[in-house]
């Protein structure tokens, strides 16, 4: 059973549903240990008083705003809670915005919501008006101890509620100077036809099943390997047999040559599964899907 973060409502105009906060995130994390390699013995930290120099016990540890130098405000969870009541158990919609207005860097975290009791008749008339006009909801929402900006976005039977940043949060790309000089680079007009056949070619449904953190995976191959040959306290590799050559860099390639070959090898590949039958009950490739 998924954890709730908080219970609260979504509230726009006169309208009030009772919704709880999941998060939608499941973060595939690589847990390593700082080990001593002396002993190889596991590294403890410890939380001291920085003017005693001893260790303080989680129970006496508590937050303190410093108002002044070494002045401190202590705050609680509650008192978090009741700077305000209503803030911080509310998804407070400000206004509707058309959904593709919204730039990719802004988004920043996702969240379900869910509706409570008495509050499903009206979440699902939201869900719904949100697919129909196609609009994202912007809110206000308080999350621990931050206030974020918010989209609700409809996807499938739920409202997806995804953090944004702030504008002040998200680097200007023309500030960074790097983009290329369009006149300066030159692409062709027969380059750009064929990185279109390129992208046709490449072309299917959206499925997030088919990636997965093939990184991941060649780590734990890589110490089941060393666990396998007995090489586990081993620092580096100094018979060179897991050495991978770094990826050449600064050669000039011939764009359209690439293209060419990148088109013809996808064109191979279709006729060798049109010769096979293709999955799917003979679904083209670039057949399309709209989730929600």
């Amino acid at each position: 059973m998924p954890r709730v973060l908080w219970k609260g409502a979504i509230s726009f105009g006169l309208v009030h549903i009772p919704v709880g906060l999941y998060s939608a995130e499941k973060r595939n994390s690589f847990d390593l240990t700082m080990v001593d390699r002396r002993n190889m013995k596991p590294i403890g930290f410890k939380r001291y008083n920085k003017e005693t120099g001893e260790e303080v016990p989680r129970d006496q540890i508590v937050k303190g705003y410093e108002y002044e130098k070494d002045r401190y405000v202590i705050l609680t969870d509650e008192d978090f809670r009741q700077a305000n009541v209503e803030a911080t158990q509310t998804v407070d919609i400000l206004r509707f915005v058309d959904e593709e207005d919204i730039a990719p860097m802004y988004f920043e975290s996702p969240y379900y919501l869910a509706p409570e009791a008495r509050g499903e008749k009206s979440y699902v008339l939201l869900r719904d008006i949100l697919k129909q006009t196609h609009k994202v909801g912007i809110a206000n929402v308080v999350i621990s101890t931050r206030q974020y900006v918010a989209a609700l976005l409809p996807v499938n039977d739920m409202i997806l509620m995804n953090t944004l940043r702030y504008a002040n949060e998200v680097q200007d790309a023309r500030e960074l100077d790097i983009l290329p000089k369009h006149k300066r680079v030159g692409v062709t007009a027969k380059e750009r036809e064929m990185a279109v056949k390129l992208v046709e070619e490449m072309t299917g449904e959206w499925d997030p099943k088919d990636y997965h953190d093939t990184y991941r995976e060649d780590l734990l191959k890589l110490i089941e390997k060393r666990i396998r040959t007995g090489r586990t306290e081993m620092i580096g590799d100094p018979d060179g047999e897991e050495a991978i050559a770094p990826p050449k860099r600064g050669k000039v390639v011939d764009l359209m040559a690439l293209l060419k070959r990148s088109v013809q090898d996808k064109a191979k590949g279709r006729g060798l599964l049109s010769a096979h039958q293709r999955p799917g009950g003979g679904r083209s490739d670039r057949s399309r899907r709209k989730t929600g």
